[in-house]
C-alpha cells in the first residue's frame, strides 16, 4: 500500500530495478516495498517483471527486471544514497562490474534534471542502449507525465529489438500499470 507522503515540492523520479541472485522476483518487490515504506518517497507506478539476459559481463545468471516510477522530495543525490542503503540491506556485494547481484537499483530520470557527478549522471547515460530498462519504462511512462521521457524511450525502443527480454508477469503490488 502506498505512504501518505505529498509535498508540493515533490519530484517524479523513474529507478530500474534488477536483480539475478537469490530470490530475484521477492528481491525486487523487497526493494519496492523499502523505497516506499520511506516518509519521503511514494511508489506510484510498476511495471511488470521481465526476464533478461546478462549485459557487459555475460557469465552470470539471467537477470529479472522491472522499473517503477516514484514521487519524492529528496533531492537526486538524497534517493540515490538511499538506494545504495536499500541494496546494502537486501545483499548487494559490489565485486565484479555488470555481475552477479542480489539487487541492483538504477536511478534513470528525474524530472527534467540533467546532472553529472562523479557520484551520478542524469539521466541514466545507458539507459536508451538497454531494453531491459527501456521495455518496462515503456510500460509504465506517460507522454503527459514526462514528455521528454516518453520521446526518448518510445525513439529508443527500435533500436534495442534485438536483445533478449521475456515478459514474465505484471507487477503483484498495488502500484498500477499500463499492461495487467
Amino acid at each position: 500500500m502506498m505512504n501518505s507522503f505529498y509535498s508540493s515540492d515533490s519530484s517524479e523520479a523513474y529507478i530500474a530495478l534488477g536483480a539475478n541472485l537469490g530470490d530475484r522476483e521477492q528481491t525486487l518487490y523487497d526493494a519496492i516495498q523499502l523505497l516506499n515504506s520511506h516518509p519521503q518517497i511514494e511508489v506510484q507506478r510498476c511495471s511488470g517483471m521481465y526476464d533478461t539476459a546478462p549485459v557487459g559481463y555475460t557469465d552470470q545468471p539471467a537477470f529479472y527486471n522491472m522499473v517503477i516510477r516514484v514521487s519524492t522530495g529528496l533531492q537526486p543525490l538524497e534517493l540515490l544514497q538511499i538506494m545504495l542503503d536499500i541494496e546494502h540491506q537486501l545483499g548487494r556485494v559490489r565485486d565484479i562490474r555488470w555481475g552477479p547481484r542480489t539487487v541492483d537499483l538504477d536511478l534513470l530520470w528525474m524530472d527534467d534534471i540533467q546532472m553529472d557527478t562523479e557520484r551520478l549522471q542524469l539521466p541514466h547515460p545507458r539507459m536508451h542502449e538497454r531494453a531491459f530498462v527501456l521495455v518496462p519504462l515503456h510500460e509504465i511512462v506517460e507522454q503527459q507525465q514526462a514528455p521528454e521521457l516518453y520521446q526518448l524511450v518510445t525513439d529508443s525502443l527500435q533500436h534495442v529489438q534485438d536483445q533478449d527480454i521475456q515478459y514474465v508477469h505484471a507487477c503483484k503490488l498495488p502500484f498500477p500499470s499500463k499492461l495487467k
